[in-house]
C-alpha cells in the first residue's frame, strides 16, 4: 500500500524530495524539489517526459537543447510574489544554474508528443479568486488546459489563515467528460511560518480511503483518488502547488454531493485575498 505523504529531508540541499510515478502509484506524474546554492548547477534530461520547472524562490538560468533563458525568477519565496515557470518538452537536455540561492519544483509527466519550450512569466499567470466566505482562496494558473502541452497541468493555491480550500470537496478519479476526468495530483505545501500547518482530508464515498493528514511546510501529499479538501490552521497562511496529469487535458472535477450545497451560501469573498499580486 502506498503512503499519502512524503516528507522532505530537513535542511537538505540538492534534491530534497522526490516522488517517481512508478514508486508512488501514479500513471504519468512525477515530482521533485531541488534547493541550490548560488552558482550550483543541476544537469538532466527530460527523456520521455514533459517538464514544468516552477521557481518557488530565487533566480536561475536554464541552458537547454530547446533554448536558453537567463536570470529568471523574482520572488524570494512563494509568499512574496508571482511565479515564473519554464516548460521543457520531451527529449530535452538541460542545465539549471542558480543565480541566487533558489528552490525549484520539477513537475513532470510521461508524454510522447513534442511541444515547444516556453517561459511562463508572472504577466502570463491568470489570478482567480475562487470560493466565498471562509472558503475564499487564490488560484494562480501556470499551465492551464489551453497551454500547449500533452498532459501536464500546474496551478498554485494560496489559502488565508483559517480558510478552507479545495472546497466543497471534489474529486477527479473517473473519466467521464465533460463533468469529470481521471487525474493524479500532488499537493506540495508551504506555510508562512515554520511552526504552522494545514489539515487535509482524503476520502472516498465508499469509505475505502478515509485519511485526515496534518501537513507542514515542505510536505507532499499524493492524491490518487477520492475527495481532498484542505483547511489552513488559524494564524497561518497556506500555499500549495498542484501538478496534475491524467486521462484528458482538463481540470474537470465533481463535488461531493453531500457538501455541494455550500456554494449557494457564499455571500461575499474574503477581502484578504489575493494574498500575492504582480509587482
Amino acid at each position: 500500500m502506498h503512503s499519502f505523504v512524503i516528507k522532505p529531508q530537513p535542511g537538505a540541499l540538492g534534491e530534497v524530495l522526490s516522488a517517481d510515478a512508478e514508486s508512488v502509484g501514479f500513471d504519468y506524474l512525477s515530482f521533485r524539489v531541488h534547493r541550490l546554492l548560488r552558482g550550483e548547477k543541476l544537469t538532466d534530461d527530460t527523456g520521455q517526459s514533459e517538464l514544468g520547472i516552477v521557481v518557488l524562490g530565487g533566480r536561475c538560468s536554464v541552458t537547454s537543447s530547446a533554448g536558453t533563458w537567463m536570470n529568471f525568477g523574482e520572488r524570494r519565496n512563494v509568499f512574496e510574489g508571482m511565479p515564473f515557470a519554464l516548460y521543457l518538452p520531451i527529449h530535452t537536455s538541460y542545465d539549471i544554474v542558480a543565480e541566487t540561492g533558489c528552490e525549484l519544483a520539477l513537475c513532470s509527466s510521461k508524454a510522447d508528443r513534442l511541444f515547444p519550450a516556453h517561459l511562463v512569466t508572472p504577466d502570463d499567470v491568470e489570478i482567480e479568486i475562487r470560493g466565498g466566505g471562509n472558503a475564499t482562496r487564490q488560484i494562480n494558473h501556470i499551465l492551464k488546459p489551453e497551454f500547449p502541452a500533452q498532459r501536464l497541468l500546474i496551478v498554485e493555491v494560496f489559502t488565508p489563515s483559517g480558510n478552507w480550500s479545495s472546497y466543497p470537496p471534489h474529486k477527479h478519479d473517473v473519466h467521464n467528460p465533460p463533468g469529470e476526468v481521471d487525474l493524479d495530483e500532488i499537493y506540495y505545501y508551504k506555510i508562512d511560518q515554520p511552526e504552522g500547518y494545514a489539515i487535509q482530508r482524503l476520502y472516498t464515498a465508499d469509505g475505502r480511503v478515509d485519511q485526515t493528514l496534518t501537513v507542514r511546510d515542505g510536505d507532499l501529499v499524493l492524491v490518487r483518488e477520492g475527495y481532498h479538501p484542505v483547511v489552513a490552521a488559524h494564524g497561518y497562511n497556506c500555499y500549495y502547488l498542484n501538478a496534475l496529469t491524467g486521462s484528458a487535458r482538463s481540470m474537470a472535477a465533481s463535488d461531493d454531493p453531500q457538501y455541494a450545497w455550500v456554494r449557494s451560501r457564499w455571500k461575499y469573498q474574503d477581502p484578504r485575498v489575493p494574498l500575492v499580486t504582480r509587482q
